[in-house]
Parts: C-alpha cells; sequence; structure tokens
C-alpha cells in the first residue's frame, strides 16, 4: 500500500517561479534570460530550464550582462525564489530604470519577501535581529540584508541560548523552510528570556503543514520516502522529520537509486520537498509500486516457512482473555501467551475489559519453546522502542500528556506513559516545596517533557509547566471577556481593614468596606468569612495593572429602595431612636433607612433638647411627613400624632429649611 502526501511537492511559490521561467523562455525572441542563482533546489528543473535557455548566473557576472545591455542586447535577469541580499536587489532594480534593454523579473517568494518588509520595518539599529535558519542558505543571506543593526543567526534552540539577550530590543524570525519543532523551542525561549523581544511566526504555512503531515504519514506508515534534493533545505528538514518519527526513512532525488524495500515494509508514505515537480514524484510512486508487488510475492512464500525466536516482534489475534493473561494465535506452529505483566500498564487494570476476542496485537517474544508449543510474549518490550519515539515526538511538539504517578521517588514522581517510565523532579510537580509527593501517588496528571536522554531512553516531565500554561491560559481568556456589571462566583481569599480580596478563579479582586454592606460596618468580618462563596459583580477593572474592583452589596437590597416600596407620605412606623443633634433626633425606619424627627416634632409642647423628651433605643410612632427622593431623606413626626395635621403641615417648610442649615 502507497499513500503521497497532500502537500507533496512545489508550493506555491516555488511553481510561481518556475511558470514565470518557462513563460519568458517560450515568449523569447532575442536576447538572454538568467537566474541569479539556482532559481529553486532542484537540478532536474534547472537543467530543464536551461534547456530551454533559462541559464543560471552568478552575481559576479552581473556587470557584464549589465554592460552587454547598455550596448542594446536585451538581457532579463530573474530573482531566485529564495530572494537576494538588499543591496544586489535595489542595484538591480536601479539599472532596470537606467537601461531599456535590461530587464528584472522578481519570482521571490511572497512569504520571502514578507520577511523582508518585517526586518526592515522592526530590526532597530540599536536592536538585534535574531534570524533562525541556516547562515549560508540565500534566503538567510537576503533576510539579514535587510537589518539596521546587529544581526544574529542560529541553528537551534542551544545556538540561542548561547547569546545573553535579556535587556536587547531583539526580534526573532525563521526562515520559511525550518523545521517546525526547533521554531517552536526557539519561540518558547526567546519569549520567556527576551523582555524586550518580538516574535515573527514567518515559517511558511506549507512547510509546516507539509511536516505535520509526514509525523501523521509516519504512525500510518513502515517506512516514509522523501522525495527532493539534499541541497534544498525544506526537503532535509522533512528528511529530519521522518527520520525521527518512521522505522525506516529514505531519501532520493528522482527514485533511480532505490532498488528494493526493507521486508517488513508494507506501508509505504511518500512525501516530497518543496522543489521537487510533481512529474517526478508520480515517477518514484510507479516504481515503488511495482517494488512493492514483487516483494508482496516473496513474503508470502515465505510466510509457509515462518518460525519465531526470542527476541522477534510479532502480531497475531487474540483467541481467548483471562485475568491473568492473553492468548495470542500467531500463525505459527507455537502459540503465544501474554501474562498480566507484560501487557497491562496498570495493576488495576481489568484485561477482560481492555481486550476481547479477535482484537490484534503486536508484542515481544521473550521465551519461545518448540517442545511446549508456547511462546511467552511481552507488549511492554513492544512497545517500549515505538512508544519513546512517540515522547520524542510530543517532545518536539511541546504536545501534554497524560499518565499514572506509580512512585515516589528521591527527588520527584515516576509517572508511567506510553509504557514508559518519566521522571519528573520534585520542583517541577506542581506539589509546594513543604507539601507531601505521595499525595500524587495513583493519580492520573497531565505533564509536558521538558528533557529527552536519547542515549538511556530516559524522559524528564513538568506538571507544573502544564499547570502554568493553563493558568495563563486561563487568564488571557479572563481578561479577554471582563466587563463592567459582569457577575462572578468566587471564594473570600483574605480580609483586611479597608475590605475582603475574592479569588474569581486564578486571579484577585476587591471588594472595598463601602461595597460589603448598605450598612455601616466597622470590619469586613462582620458580612463575610474567609473561603466563604460570594457572588460579586465588576464596578470597575485595570488590565494593564492587573486590578478589579468588585461590588457585594446588591441594588435590590439598598435600604431605600426597600423603604420607598413599603412606605409613602402619611404612614405611621414604629422607629427606633439611634442618635440625637441639637436640632432633632434621628431614628431607624429600617435598617440602613433613618429618620429625622426635628425637634418641633418631638411633641406638642416645646422642647428645650430632644433628649429630655426621648431616649437612644426607644421605639416610638412616627408618622412619615415627607420623603426627598433626589436627597434620599426622610421626614418623621411624633407630634403629627398629638395633633390636628393642618398645624404640621404649616411648619413641615420650617423644619425642612431647619435641617439643611444644620447639615
Amino acid at each position: 500500500m502507497i499513500f503521497v502526501g497532500k502537500y507533496a511537492g512545489f508550493c506555491p511559490g516555488v511553481q510561481r517561479a518556475v511558470d514565470k521561467a518557462e513563460e519568458l523562455a517560450e515568449k523569447k525572441t532575442s536576447g538572454s534570460i538568467y537566474t541569479l542563482g539556482m532559481l529553486i533546489h532542484n537540478k532536474t528543473v534547472v537543467g530543464e530550464l536551461e534547456k530551454k535557455g533559462v541559464k543560471m548566473l552568478a552575481e559576479e557576472e552581473l556587470d557584464r550582462i549589465y554592460a552587454q545591455a547598455q550596448e542594446g542586447m536585451d538581457q532579463t535577469v530573474i530573482l531566485r525564489a529564495h530572494g537576494v541580499v538588499k543591496q544586489v536587489a535595489d542595484r538591480l532594480f536601479r539599472w532596470q530604470k537606467e537601461c531599456h534593454f535590461f530587464h528584472v523579473v522578481d519570482c521571490t517568494c511572497p512569504y520571502v519577501k514578507k520577511i523582508h518588509e518585517i526586518v526592515e520595518k522592526n530590526a532597530t539599529p540599536d536592536g538585534v535581529l535574531v534570524v533562525f535558519g541556516d547562515p549560508e542558505h540565500p534566503e538567510v543571506k537576503g533576510i539579514c540584508s535587510y537589518a539596521k543593526g546587529k544581526v544574529i543567526v542560529v541553528r537551534n534552540v542551544h545556538e540561542l541560548k548561547s547569546y545573553n539577550l535579556l535587556n536587547d530590543e531583539a526580534i526573532l524570525v525563521s526562515q520559511t523552510t525550518q523545521k517546525l519543532s526547533e521554531w517552536k523551542k526557539c519561540q518558547n525561549f526567546f519569549e520567556n528570556y527576551c523582555t524586550n523581544g518580538k516574535i515573527f511566526d514567518t515559517i511558511c504555512s506549507v512547510t509546516e503543514n507539509r511536516q505535520k503531515e509526514a509525523v501523521e504519514m509516519c504512525r500510518k506508515a513502515d517506512a516514509l520516502l522523501v522525495i527532493g534534493s539534499k541541497e534544498s533545505s525544506n526537503t532535509m528538514k522533512l528528511y529530519e522529520v521522518a527520520k525521527k518519527n518512521c522505522p525506516h526513512a529514505f531519501l532520493t532525488e528522482d527514485g533511480k537509486d532505490l532498488d528494493r524495500l526493507p521486508s517488513d515494509v508494507h506501508k509505504l508514505g511518500i512525501t516530497a520537498g518543496a522543489s521537487t515537480p510533481g512529474r517526478i514524484i508520480e515517477e518514484v510512486h510507479k516504481k515503488m509500486n511495482e517494488i512493492l508487488e514483487n516483494e508482496n510475492f516473496e513474503e508470502l512464500l515465505n510466510e509457509s516457512f515462518r518460525t519465531l525466536n526470542t527476541g522477534d516482534t510479532v502480531t497475531g489475534v487474540i483467541s481467548s482473555v483471562s485475568p491473568a493473561e492473553l492468548t495470542v494465535d500467531l500463525g505459527t506452529k507455537v502459540t503465544g501467551v501474554i501474562p498480566f505483566d507484560e501487557v497491562a500498564e496498570d495493576s488495576g487494570t481489568d484485561l477482560t475489559k481492555t481486550y476481547k476476542v479477535g482484537d490484534t496485537v503486536t508484542a515481544r517474544a521473550i521465551r519461545v519453546s518448540d517442545v511446549e508449543g508456547m511462546a511467552v510474549l511481552s507488549v511492554k518490550q513492544a512497545e517500549r522502542g515505538s512508544s519513546f519515539k512517540k515522547l520524542l515526538n510530543a517532545y518536539d511538539e511541546g504536545e501534554v500528556l497524560t499518565g499514572k504517578v506509580t512512585e515516589v521517588v528521591k527527588g520527584g514522581l515516576v509517572v508511567s506513559c506510553k509504557y514508559n517510565r518519566v521522571f519528573i523532579p520534585a520542583g517541577q510537580s506542581g506539589v509546594p516545596k513543604e507539601g507531601d509527593l505521595n499525595e500524587l501517588k495513583g493519580q492520573t496528571v497531565r505533564f509536558k517533557l521538558i528533557d529527552m536522554d536519547t542515549e538511556r531512553n530516559r524522559a524528564v516531565g513538568s506538571i507544573r509547566s502544564v499547570e502554568r500554561e493553563e493558568r495563563k491560559a486561563k487568564l488571557e481568556e479572563f481578561w479577554a471577556n471582563i466587563e463592567v456589571g459582569k457577575t462572578y462566583v468566587g471564594k473570600v481569599k483574605s480580609l483586611t481593614s479597608f475590605g475582603a480580596f475574592v479569588d474569581l478563579g486564578g486571579i484577585d479582586g476587591m471588594v472595598h468596606t463601602s461595597e460589603l454592606s448598605w450598612t455601616k460596618i466597622k470590619n469586613p468580618s462582620e458580612v463575610v468569612s474567609v473561603g466563604q462563596e460570594v457572588s460579586v459583580y465588576v464596578k470597575a477593572f485595570d488590565r494593564e495593572k492587573k486590578r478589579i474592583s468588585l461590588g457585594y452589596k446588591k441594588a435590590e437590597d439598598d435600604p431605600w429602595v426597600i423603604f420607598t416600596s413599603r412606605y409613602a407620605v402619611g404612614d405611621v412606623v414604629p422607629v427606633k431612636i439611634v442618635s440625637f443633634m441639637p436640632f432633632g433626633a434621628f431614628a431607624e425606619v429600617l435598617p440602613g433607612a433613618d429618620g429625622l424627627i426635628h425637634i418641633s416634632q418631638i411633641a406638642d409642647k416645646r422642647v428645650a433638647k430632644p433628649s429630655d423628651e426621648l431616649q437612644i433605643g426607644q421605639v416610638v410612632d412616627a408618622k412619615i411627613v415627607g420623603i426627598d427622593e433626589e436627597k434620599k431623606k426622610i421626614s418623621l413626626s411624633i407630634r403629627a400624632l398629638l395633633e390636628p395635621e393642618a398645624e404640621i403641615t404649616e411648619e413641615a417648610g420650617e423644619t425642612e429649611e431647619t435641617e439643611e442649615t444644620a447639615e
């Protein structure tokens, strides 16, 4: 079986350059056509263009070509897909303006031109341009030429770490055809280390898609064939991806160097670099089909003589399942048996629920007895090698993995993941320094790989990094959606003399004391307590300073709202005397709603001072004689209940005037 990648072959930028060169060759009636350097990194295509009259030109020959144009000979120079350095481009376009017979056709890939614009706009004379790429590649040389200040070119994150960019005004860009996984590592380091840095994601989307597709193909295929030139950057990066993720990886320019495939290859994936034309991909596809058909016949012949040896990896069909073991039909003269410990990742696994008769399973033979007619197999040993490659891929992609904590060891934890042991240092466990790591034993955790030792097949992970990223994403979402008036349910985190801090889920907001209650309180603890779940709403926020002011008291609980909904002028209500002033007494109508009994309204006789007739805490009946909606003030009268209403009305104006003057 053979399948070809959707993104294999010419990318739009390369196709555009080749089409333009062929179009110029067809229309040419006089003069010469040149490409400045290799138009694309494919010798076959370059050779075919040369046969059509499109020759390759070195930069040193430009002066000679221009001199011929000045003598009246038509000369056309095509700028390659990778672009050229700024000084050369500027000179060529200037010559085109000055000489009628000199022509420049710019076939620079649009993605590359975009990087030129980014660098020209953002790389300042005092700043640093960091380019992730091959310093000898023409595209990288062209990018660097647009910088105004210091330039650094790095091939990987290790080279990037060797530079001190902590306080520099730096920008980071990538060559369009670089390896995606390494670019992500560079981005992560640069983002965390360069406080004044800017990152521009400039890997070509087609390159990115092609590499992601190659990883997926590796998972489905026994082998991956990459077609393209060794001089092509994107082809070589594609080949690196294949080697890392597939048991068999091959690189060929045209398929002529491949006569057979390994015997264990039944599914072949084919992909190709951006400089590989579709015609070559089709030719290689046809040849691989013929090879596989011939080898499949040989395999069927050999299958009848198949034997099993210790160390072989085999695939069979489960014929019976018990809690202790699996029995497997291997299609040989021996029956396979997989003990519980050689298949279960977890001691709590129930084989009868995890596997069923008819399932296919791959395992490694760890003991074979022809006499007993039995082979003891291990799924764990078979999976460990391939699953470690999956861990490597997860490490490159920054993938979040899931595993179960099986041990607490000196200095950290051991997590079982994909039949591999992953060590989580205590500092990366997410457990506080004084906390107990044993609390995580037996739990399923999410983590990222932070270091891989391929020589010893060892992996180191971090739970804390996942928690930190998730917390960061949660905060970004919170600040993106916050708005005044929005309601949240949170927990009271701490109390101070001026208010309560509420945890809204990773970020704290403050409820000022005045916002806790409609009545005056001395301490927030009178209303809320630490750990209490409360419903709050946003009154104001500052995204820059990360501050949030919250409200707790509700409008419907406003004493004034309650008062006006219950009472009106003329109502008689029981009130409690709460304080005295020279001009009268204040009485509580409702908690938080006080009214004034003017001194003239306390009795039906002249009163020297309120305390002569009333006592603090005393409850008396009073009549509501005035409600000021605007100022939220209540006028009360005891005298109104003792004298005719007409007399009280005459003095109402005096009462309000006296109150205003006193205030």
